[in-house]
């Protein structure tokens, strides 16, 4: 059903939504899909910094566990 849409019907639902919400009301709302959008970036860019941070930290200790309690 909806993969015959097309760019008419795009449009139409577009002008629909532009006149029950508004200009205003619309920006708003994409500003606030922009901030989420900033937020879950900056979430993912943490999350593989701290994976890639731990794996080094790993990675640099390369003594035999039976080793470690020589030293």
């Amino acid at each position: 059903m909806l993969n015959n849409i097309g760019l008419p019907g795009l449009l139409l639902i577009a002008i629909v939504v532009l006149v029950l919400f508004g200009r205003g009301k619309i920006s708003s709302l994409m500003g606030e899909v922009g901030k989420g959008i900033t937020a879950f970036k900056r979430g993912v860019k943490d999350g593989t910094e701290e994976i890639e941070k731990a794996a080094a930290e790993n990675a640099r200790d390369v003594t035999p566990e039976g080793e470690k309690d020589k030293v």
